[in-house]
């Protein structure tokens, strides 16, 4: 205990101020934080906020060590209060790109967060029965796919969709490498999610195509770049602003599968306005914390069908008499999109 302390540069009695142990055993000891208060489904713990310095995080490595960029625009390498960490015990990490937080300095150059503010705008995903959140803050999600190289997965768009509208935040459809195919030939799917209310655009590193539109939807927001590996994501970015030098992959020709070249996730300013995130590649996308009988809330066409389905506890699978399936028969909602929610409701089942 004494080299923990000793190595975070906790205060002893302040550490007794803020933690009480009750309980005993490894099972039943639990600490009971003073002066932490509830804002929405986040505690927050309450600092003397004279002593801190708010600032965002624009990287964490791991579960300990983040980067934190100040409001007065000093760049500090920053360690977690151990009692931050114990407030979510049921997340995979306690701090993550994005979030506001409270830092009390060290030295010029390092500090200790003392406090993480509420989030607003999140991507989270489930990962080992636990919450993933990937990014904070933000105000929409840019889901970068391929048209090919690797092949297009509209189910995984449709999962992070439905991700992006569980955290509160929009969803923007980005369609790269168009120049591999037959750019007409992706027009309907562009037209589906334009419908729906997610912006979406064709792009080629490659050709120039669609950069220029992409970078229209990022002025002025706070966006985080995610999809598979070999997507292009940083190509995009390096596209968007040049002088970025972000790393870029190639497809592995045996998997068909990218590699990873983005380690951690990054903030990072854009010069013509707005924040991003380069985020590592996801192969698959686990829905954290929606129920299957609320997957339909996240489907906009099925908005109009459901209150004429027989059964007001129709989950649009088997059922008798389900008006969602009629307007899929009727060409009235895409079976692409409905084969998205059958996976997603039957997989959380």
């Amino acid at each position: 205990m004494t080299r923990d302390v000793q190595a975070e540069g906790v205060d002893h009695d302040q550490g007794l101020r803020d933690e009480r142990i009750s309980g005993k055993g490894d099972l039943s000891r639990r600490r009971t934080i003073v002066g932490a208060e509830v804002s929405g489904d986040q505690i927050v713990r309450a600092v003397d906020e004279s002593l801190c310095r708010p600032g965002r995080v624009v990287s964490a490595i791991g579960a300990t060590q983040c980067t934190v960029k100040l409001d007065d625009g000093r760049v500090l390498s920053c360690t977690i209060r151990r009692v931050v960490r114990t407030l979510t015990r049921d997340a995979r990490n306690a701090v993550v790109t994005g979030d506001r937080v409270l830092v009390q300095t060290a030295t010029d150059t390092t500090g200790v967060i003392e406090r993480v503010e509420p989030r607003q705008g999140v991507l989270a995903r489930g990962q080992q029965y636990r919450q993933h959140i990937l990014v904070a803050n933000i105000s929409q999600v840019a889901i970068v796919a391929s048209a090919d190289d690797p092949p297009l997965k509209p189910a995984l768009i449709d999962r992070f969709v439905v991700s992006a509208g569980k955290g509160g935040v929009r969803a923007v459809i980005c369609i790269n490498k168009a120049d591999l195919i037959e750019p007409a030939d992706l027009q309907p799917m562009i037209g589906l999610y334009s419908r729906l209310g997610c912006p979406a655009v064709l792009t080629s590193v490659q050709s120039g195509r669609g950069i220029a539109a992409l970078k229209r939807l990022l002025v002025g927001q706070e966006t985080v770049f995610t999809g598979q590996s070999g997507v292009g994501k940083s190509s995009l970015l390096n596209a968007i602003q040049p002088d970025l030098g972000l790393r870029t992959g190639e497809i592995s020709e045996v998997t068909q599968k990218g590699r990873h070249t983005t380690r951690y996730a990054r903030l990072i300013e854009l010069g013509c306005g707005g924040w991003v995130v380069d985020t590592p590649g996801i192969r698959q996308l686990e829905i954290w914390d929606v129920h299957p009988a609320e997957v339909e809330g996240y489907f906009r066409e099925f908005h109009p069908f459901v209150p004429y389905c027989r059964f007001p506890s129709c989950m649009h699978l088997y059922e008798e008499g389900c008006a969602v399936k009629r307007a899929v028969k009727d060409d009235l909602i895409s079976m692409t999109r409905y084969e998205s929610y059958v996976r997603i409701v039957t997989a959380d089942t």
